[in-house]
């Protein structure tokens, strides 16, 4: 099967709409980070900003490449799941399947959160006619962060120590903070 960034939108709609377990939350968080990093690197484009537009195309990258990989990463948790209540290794497989399926979220809420951050500067210097677009791209990277984040969070509910959980919720909060700064340098007329 082709990768997601090779597949037609309609075909990954459909895919995300069918009753399998992937591509679900995580991969629909990857596609619309790399959506608002794209948004962003066409108005960095558009501001001549070839640094920006740069850091936009890598994020991009790393966005769809994150949403591939979590279209396999929750496999093992499922399988454990399975596995009859009686077995002994059962809570041991499920517990560390789902510390390693949280490692494609923690990506995406990651780099939605500099997508998010980079597209309120771009937001900032951009033309007024795009202002539209870099805002456009802070709140679906905000978004994209924080169903990201939630997701990681739903896999370690066990594990309430792990550090993991402080990276989230720091990740979450400098998404929102990317937010309020471009819906405030740009409030319209």
């Amino acid at each position: 099967m082709a990768s997601s960034a090779q597949r037609s939108l309609a075909s990954l709609l459909v895919d995300l709409a069918d009753r399998t377990p992937a591509p679900g939350g995580g991969s629909a968080s990857a596609w619309a980070g790399a959506l608002a990093a794209a948004l962003g690197e066409m108005v960095a484009n558009f501001a001549n900003d070839s640094a920006a537009a740069q850091e936009a195309m890598s994020l991009r990258a790393e966005l769809l490449a994150a949403g591939e990989l979590e279209l396999t990463s929750y496999g093992p948790a499922l399988e454990a799941w399975r596995l009859p209540a009686q077995d002994s290794s059962r809570e041991a497989r499920l517990a560390a399947a789902l510390s390693e399926a949280s490692r494609a979220p923690l990506a995406i809420a990651r780099a939605s959160t500099q997508v998010a951050e980079l597209a309120a500067r771009i937001a900032e210097m951009s033309k007024p006619e795009l202002a539209g677009d870099a805002i456009a791209a802070v709140l679906l990277a905000e978004a994209s962060s924080r169903a990201a984040a939630r997701l990681v969070e739903i896999n370690l509910a066990q594990r309430p120590e792990d550090p993991r959980l402080a990276v989230v919720d720091e990740l979450v909060e400098r998404a929102g903070t990317a937010r309020d700064a471009a819906l405030t340098s740009r409030k319209p007329p």
